[in-house]
């Protein structure tokens, strides 16, 4: 068994690997969306099952869930005379297999040591464009995965060292930006080669067997811890269910429900009575349902260590056919929305489980937009970005105003570089007044994105949520406002008929797209608020 100290300087040193390639691929990458934005991370898994061993700090945590199904993808597929070899790079984006969707690229490599292999590292970020029906690729009309971008199976990018030029032929083929997919790829080479060689330098230093055995206990650590704090929850089985608004196609809500139960040392995790899968791209993947969990774990449990091992005592049920459980071809471009709202029913329960750590609601939605044209010398460009939103309030104080969703580490992109790289003028950011839950504590503010058209023409496409169904607050809190998308025609201004999403907003010159983002829901009973909060709350504009 190791001393405490080694272990502590061994994670300490493996962590920093991971956060290493995060830092190399958001400095190299071509793509906003990952060099502003971290929409990407890294992680070091296991070189037998595919489990999450060692994940970024930076990245966003939700890759580093559903990677651990895609290095399982791996292993399965390349076996025997097709086996891995040292120098292979493999590249996949298939979401069934255990992706998100389609514009998220996973390169995967393996580490070998004296011949054997050790670990693989895997490098996953989202791309610019990966064909489909909609520049950008969240496309809210789509009804199989073929609109949405090319899928990647998992294929040898690298063989030994060596380029296959015919599959990065086939990826920037694909591309409308083929010039930000090849700046991309080559940040995330770059990225696994340092990750490789800071693998390699640490089992020169430390010795192939001490690694390995600090890797086995910092799992059998975080399974021993999530299993304590299960432990102390009281027996009991409890239920919520929350809705999107739609799917994109038919304007009906879909509901996302768990049953709770703590029995012992385990929990288990009853998605029964959820939404069948749909026809619109809400559906999400087994995998990505999995990491969803796994993301709303490590917030409940923030001591929890960040590996394979908080999974150990969870037990996940998912009816068939279900939309948490969507096979191909059914389309899953808007996972994001999904997840989110499965974070936000097993808050909802531990609110009711563990009242002393309850949290209200964040606002629930990425509120992703693109908008594309052509420039006056016929080159094609494309925007895509997400934004910001409240988060719920907490024993603490009030939500965090103009976040990140749960799910993400990831930067609302920087106005001076989306001005500066497209022909867009952002008119309004601002933080959207009276947006938070009410509350003992409050909800965040949600925010004001104001965006107007410099160019000819262009069109606009939001895939977005929480339009009909607000984020809610917990122990009385009250629920934070619901998102708000509008866009400027000639005639004035409209809002989408299935209000969170729309596709193929025709804009001319001069006129604009808002996004007013969800606040988060409230903490505790309004009437407990301290009356200097309040005060400061309508001297600061926070509410009307």
């Amino acid at each position: 068994m190791l001393d405490p100290v080694t272990l502590a300087v061994l994670k300490g040193r493996l962590e920093q690997i991971a956060d290493e390639m995060d830092a190399t691929l958001f400095r190299a990458a071509f793509n906003p969306t990952i060099a502003e934005a971290h929409d990407a991370c890294h992680g070091i898994y296991d070189a037998a099952t595919g489990a999450t061993l060692i994940q970024g700090k930076s990245g966003l945590p939700i890759f580093v869930g559903v990677m651990a199904f895609g290095v399982r993808a791996v292993i399965d597929k390349f076996t025997g005379d097709n086996a891995p070899a040292e120098g292979d790079v493999f590249i996949f984006n298939d979401p069934y297999l255990g992706g998100t969707h389609l514009s998220d690229l996973r390169l995967v490599r393996p580490c070998f040591r004296d011949g054997r292999l050790f670990c693989w590292l895997a490098s996953v970020g989202h791309w610019h464009d990966v064909g489909g029906a909609v520049p950008g690729n969240y496309n809210p009309a789509a009804t199989e995965y073929f609109q949405e971008g090319v899928l990647i199976p998992p294929v040898r990018l690298i063989t030994a060292g060596r380029l296959n030029q015919d599959i990065l032929d086939i990826l920037l083929a694909a591309s409308r930006m083929p010039m930000s997919a090849y700046g991309d790829l080559n940040a995330h080479l770059s990225a696994l080669d340092l990750g490789a060689a800071r693998v390699a330098a640490l089992l020169d230093e430390y010795g192939t067997e001490m690694v390995a055995a600090a890797l086995g206990e910092l799992t059998a650590r975080a399974a021993a811890q999530i299993r304590a704090e299960i432990a102390a929850l009281p027996d009991g089985t409890w239920h919520e269910e929350d809705f999107l608004d739609n799917d994109g196609r038919t304007d009906v809500p879909l509901r996302i429900a768990c049953a709770v139960t703590v029995s012992g040392d385990r929990l288990k995790l009853d998605f029964t009575g959820s939404a069948d899968a749909c026809a619109g791209p809400v559906n999400i993947s087994r995998a990505t349902t999995v990491a969803s969990v796994y993301v709303a774990l490590k917030h409940l449990f923030p001591e929890v260590a960040a590996n394979s091992g908080v999974l150990d005592p969870i037990d996940i049920v998912l009816p068939p056919n279900a939309l948490l459980d969507a096979q191909r071809p059914k389309p899953v471009g808007g996972y994001t929305e999904t997840i989110l709202r499965i974070i936000d029913v097993l808050f909802c329960a531990f609110a009711r489980i563990r009242p002393d750590h309850a949290y209200g609601n964040a606002y629930g939605t990425i509120n992703a937009l693109s908008i594309a044209g052509l420039r006056p010398d016929g080159q094609r460009w494309v925007m895509f970005s997400f934004f910001g939103g409240g988060h719920g309030g907490n024993p603490e104080g009030d939500g965090l105003s103009h976040g990140n969703p749960p799910i993400a580490t990831a930067i609302i992109p920087p106005v001076e570089i989306m001005e500066a790289a497209y022909p867009i003028r952002f008119t309004q950011w601002a933080l959207r007044p009276g947006s938070g839950g009410a509350g003992t504590h409050r909800g965040g503010m949600g925010a004001i994105y104001e965006i107007e058209l410099r160019d000819s023409s262009a069109e606009a496409f939001v895939f977005a949520e929480r339009a009909r169904f607000a984020p809610r607050g917990v122990l009385g809190g009250g629920s934070g406002a619901p998102n708000v998308v509008s866009f400027e025609q000639d005639d004035g201004w409209h809002t989408p008929p299935l209000a969170s999403k729309v596709v193929g907003v025709r804009l001319k010159r001069g006129q604009h797209i808002r996004l007013e983002s969800p606040g988060g829901g409230g903490w505790g009973d309004p009437a407990g608020r301290d009356p200097a909060a309040v005060a400061r709350d309508k001297r600061l504009g926070y509410v009307p």
